[in-house]
């Protein structure tokens, strides 16, 4: 969400900006329309004081016996008010015009952030780990899970259709054992403090994050106008909504283990083998409030949790920073941490850590006090997967297997899975 007073003061550069989202440039059509809403609005001012400048003139004509006076004065009030009427509704359109028109605008990238249209042109930041020859033909996770009886596909297929998937027995257990470890790491390792949030929430929860209206076909709606949450992102920066934090409280740092749901609508044919892109998984999310000068700095330290989960696991990866064009709506810069798979034989993302200023914080209307001055500003906001579990459950599968189709068990998971070292047959 935008200020329009910023647009009309910055205009090129905006113009620019929403250019290189792949948006149009719309300066020009936005300062318009806020024009003529302030024209209506002084319009309806300028009415409103008549009228009432008029209805005390009629007790002052009636005082004085000047009833046709106060007859002309009571008819032209009467006009007035059929004309205050038609001026609030106009000025009402003109405002919901605008910020439709504000809304659907994706947030300005930092100017870090590299130009490009999609992930071919994202640029590679760092790597670690080394991606060791097995000395066999890796599998994929689906491969091993299904050979060892604890990955159903077929089943959660009859009982929900396509993009689900049933877990059984030590799978089961590695995939819980998976988001207690996360979650326990940031909580007790990063400073976040753990929360559980709702998994339904109203749709003012999901446009203050900017999930609505644009992307409403992306998530689930349910018949009483709730929605299932895509990510913990959603009620956890939600928690600051309407509300004015004290500066010295800040950064506020919360963390959730949830499940999520996505339709991916726009996904038809992707992956649609195995467990990378399911409508229902569970994800740890790590979700930071802070003031202005603080949020830049908070990404590289929030990107620094994400990658310890993977480095404490042994699993490669690598850091990728997103290009303009395939920055998430709501995102001024993100980057991606990308797990090998060798299965796949290739790098495949199990985080992404965004910074949004403070666009979610005026959509949701998201505040602060200065500590030093006490003006008050809007927070800004940040999000991170840390990380998700099930894309983490693969990239553990598909690096720990070996040539027997069995699991072993990462060290840092074995207390978490009754001291169990290997998963087989």
């Amino acid at each position: 969400m935008f200020d329009i007073k910023w647009i009309r003061e910055n205009a090129e550069a905006f113009d620019k900006a929403q250019v290189a989202r792949g948006a149009e440039a719309s300066s020009s059509r936005l300062i318009a329309l806020d024009e003529e809403r302030v024209v209506e609005v002084q319009k309806l001012q300028d009415a409103q004081q008549r009228r009432n400048a008029a209805s005390k003139e009629i007790g002052k004509a009636k005082g004085s016996g000047d009833e046709e006076k106060a007859a002309a004065l009571m008819a032209e009030v009467s006009q007035l008010k059929g004309a205050i009427q038609e001026g609030e509704a106009k000025t009402r359109d003109l405002q919901d015009a605008l910020s439709e028109a504000l809304s659907s605008l994706p947030n300005i990238p930092l100017d870090s952030v590299p130009a490009g249209k999609d992930e071919n042109d994202n640029v590679v930041h760092h790597t670690w780990g080394e991606i060791a020859d097995k000395g066999f033909e890796p599998k994929e996770h689906y491969e091993l899970g299904e050979a060892l009886g604890m990955m159903d596909f077929e089943t959660a297929a009859k009982l929900s259709g396509s993009r689900f998937v049933v877990l059984k027995g030590q799978l089961a257990r590695l995939e819980r054992a998976i988001g207690q470890f996360m979650i326990d790491t940031h909580i007790n390792e990063h400073g976040y403090e753990e929360v559980s949030v709702p998994t339904l929430v109203r749709s003012e929860v999901m446009y203050g994050t900017g999930q609505l209206p644009k992307f409403a076909e992306d998530a689930f709606h349910t018949d009483d106008d709730r929605w299932l949450i895509p990510t913990s992102e959603v009620p956890l920066t939600n928690m600051v909504r309407e509300s004015i934090m004290d500066g010295d409280k800040l950064p506020m740092r919360v963390t959730a283990l949830s499940h999520c749901y996505r339709s991916e609508a726009g996904s038809a044919g992707r992956d649609t083998r195995g467990m990378l892109r399911q409508h229902q998984f569970t994800k740890v999310e790590m979700v930071s409030i802070t003031d202005e000068t603080s949020s830049v700095a908070e990404q590289e330290r929030m990107l620094g949790c994400a990658e310890a989960i993977l480095q404490k696991l042994g699993v490669p990866y690598r850091v990728v920073t997103l290009c303009v064009g395939d920055m998430g709506f709501s995102a001024r810069r993100t980057f991606d941490i990308e797990a090998w798979l060798p299965g796949q034989n290739t790098y495949r993302e199990i985080s992404s850590v965004s910074t949004c200023g403070d666009f979610q914080a005026r959509r949701m209307n998201a505040r602060y006090r200065d500590v030093s001055d006490k003006t008050v500003k809007y927070v800004h906001t940040l999000n991170g997967s840390g990380v998700a579990v099930g894309r983490c459950l693969i990239a553990v599968m598909e690096n720990y297997q070996t040539a027997d189709g069995s699991i072993v068990i990462p060290d840092v998971l074995r207390p978490y899975m009754g001291g169990l070292e290997k998963i087989s047959a």
